[in-house]
């Protein structure tokens, strides 16, 4: 048995990888690192058998404590820290001082090919300092729709990107949480690779748009900005500059790079299909037709 703590407990991939190690019934003692244990023990409230411990990316004090006893961790980079000579150099410092061996940090799809990317230099690091490691390299996340962007469809009834007509695979974070899940529970049978996970098709944001139409009675649009426009637009907005610049790359880049690679990871991991845009769409629907009043 092994205790295993999952950075970023109470986010969207968080919660499902917590989730689904739940279903999964795995004998290892799962640990929820977090900022907030008693605002976790609310939002985590399902899950009567977790342990938590204070842990926070920006506070190294949290570190020697959180890092006691773990054998495995599951780790991702918060959307906001950039700087990973800052945050990252020093927690994989205090994660290998602390004798723990293995790691499955959740990744992005072509992170190995693009050095501009933070996940580039964390994997690089994670490789440097000797870790057994899986790297998980996710696709676009379908619940970017319903996270970043959906401020903008609700506020707005549009989607606003710097992304012209660049397609984008786009994966169901349930996908992952179910996939990261075997994988922390499996971890020998699958160390020291990296696995693209991708749902099965590559969508332009005009289309996505088109299948959101398609379902709600108050459409939206979409408006494709340069890069510099987008970004005085979220720093009006007050967006801090670390996120503005990781979501314009994000959405920017794939302009000038080649249509996304399909993997079948999860199907061959899970022996199931991964959620299409439509089902994913349908499920939160929702969401995408309540329209907010903005004053």
């Amino acid at each position: 048995m092994s205790n295993i703590l999952i950075t970023g407990a109470t986010g969207n991939v968080g919660f499902e990888v917590i989730r689904f190690l739940t279903k999964l019934d795995t004998a290892h003692k799962v640990i929820a690192g977090v900022r907030n244990i008693d605002q976790a023990k609310k939002v985590l409230k399902g899950f009567p058998s977790l342990d938590y411990v204070l842990f926070d990316f920006e506070d190294f004090s949290t570190f020697n404590d959180a890092l006691k006893g773990i054998d495995r961790i599951f780790l991702l980079r918060p959307p906001h820290i950039s700087d990973i000579d800052k945050y990252f150099k020093p927690l994989l410092s205090k994660i290998k001082a602390k004798n723990i061996k293995e790691i499955i940090f959740l990744s992005v799809q072509g992170a190995e090919k693009s050095k501009i990317i933070p996940h580039n230099k964390i994997e690089r690091l994670i490789i440097e300092n000797g870790f057994n490691f899986i790297f998980l390299r996710p696709s676009y996340f379908m619940q970017n729709l319903t996270t970043t962007l959906i401020n903008d469809i609700q506020n707005k009834r549009e989607i606003i990107l710097p992304s012209g007509q660049a397609k984008f695979n786009c994966i169901d974070i349930e996908n992952i949480g179910e996939a990261a899940a075997i994988l922390l529970d499996e971890f020998d049978d699958y160390k020291n690779q990296a696995f693209e996970i991708t749902g099965l098709e590559n969508e332009s944001f005009t289309k996505v748009t088109e299948l959101i139409n398609n379902i709600i009675e108050k459409p939206i649009k979409y408006r494709n900005v340069n890069p510099l426009k987008f970004y005085n637009i979220k720093k009006h907005e007050g967006m801090v500059k670390g996120m503005i610049i990781v979501m314009t790359l994000l959405h920017f880049l794939p302009r000038f790079q080649k249509e996304p690679s399909i993997s079948d990871f999860y199907q061959r991991l899970t022996g199931k299909k991964p959620t299409d845009l439509n089902t994913f769409i349908n499920r939160e629907k929702k969401q995408f037709e309540k329209i907010n009043k903005v004053t």
